[in-house]
């Protein structure tokens, strides 16, 4: 009756800890917190990978850890790996 699915992206703030996925596109409306963002290797195509996800979210993003707010995740999307 119902066939299957699988959720192949979403927001950022949806990953769990350890999970994996590859930035596909920012809705960051500030345009410093953008660019702050890409200079920390933060951009399309990058590979992230959830570090942890309470008190805040921990992300790595290549060698760099990178510590974010729930809003900014909100506005950040992945592809799921």
């Amino acid at each position: 009756m119902f066939t299957p699915f699988s959720v192949a992206g979403c927001s950022l703030e949806l990953l769990k800890l350890g999970e994996k996925g590859i930035v596909t596109f920012c809705k960051v409306q500030d345009q410093a917190v953008l660019q702050k963002l890409r200079s920390l290797g933060l951009t399309t195509g990058s590979s992230i990978t959830i570090e942890q996800e309470f008190p805040s979210l921990l992300i790595k993003v290549g060698s760099i850890l990178l510590e974010i707010d729930k809003e900014l995740a909100r506005d950040i999307y992945v592809r799921i790996l």
